[in-house]
């Protein structure tokens, strides 16, 4: 349990790091604390966020820019606004020009 504990922290401190109007994925989350195939305990992550204070889990995607994790805000057009009020396009629930807006955290952290 406190290994999970410790791994969501992780994803948290990096989630707190993407800048507003830019998104990242579950899968670039993972593969920035060195564990590639965890994409989707990083879901879980986000999925307890929801919790906490500061955690800005409305930029976090899936790869190809879906709000995949949209089900878990308090009302289901949250995170979408949330990602309009930042200067994002959403639509029919993906991310347009998901490139321009994509943060790489082994790239913007580097990450080692």
């Amino acid at each position: 349990m406190t290994q999970n504990k410790d791994f969501f922290e992780a994803v948290y401190q990096i989630v707190r790091l993407i800048p507003k109007g830019r998104v990242t994925t579950y899968g670039a989350i993972a593969e920035a604390l060195g564990s590639k195939s965890s994409a989707r305990m990083v879901g879980w992550a986000m999925n307890a966020s929801h919790k906490l204070l500061n955690i800005p889990a409305h930029r976090v995607v899936n790869r190809n820019g879906l709000l995949t994790g949209k089900m878990h805000f308090s009302e289901p057009d949250e995170m979408e606004r949330k990602l309009t009020a930042e200067g994002i396009t959403v639509i029919e629930n993906q991310i347009q020009d998901f490139q321009h807006h994509f943060w790489r955290p082994l790239q913007e952290l580097k990450v080692d």
